[in-house]
């Protein structure tokens, strides 16, 4: 596969679905599935029977992964970027296609 453009640590804003619009950081990458997972976006509901180790039940949020296409980076002042790789200093580094800099 080709190497990753997004990974864990990146902030990202979200391009489609319900969560449009909503920039977050990215909390796990799955580079083999192609999907990401994102703090506070994407969030899956799951309703939980009281058990003895959960007493209490009730809701439970957790966030579901994203396909990788659906997130674009964010440059300084927030708009989405795409990224591509260069060769600077004789190291291979991710740069923002829109302002140039090194991410």
């Amino acid at each position: 596969m080709a190497a990753a453009k997004i990974k864990k640590g990146d902030t990202v804003i979200v391009l489609s679905g319900k969560d449009k619009g909503k920039t977050g950081e990215v909390t796990k990458s799955m580079p083999k599935d192609g999907k990401v997972v994102v703090a506070g976006v994407n969030v899956a509901v799951r309703h939980r029977k009281p058990t003895q180790t959960n007493p209490q039940g009730g809701l439970e949020r957790s966030e579901a992964p994203l396909h990788v296409s659906k997130v674009a980076h964010v440059t300084k002042d927030g708009r989405a970027t795409r990224v591509r790789f260069e060769e600077r200093d004789g190291k291979k580094v991710r740069v923002a296609v829109k302002t140039g800099d090194v991410i």
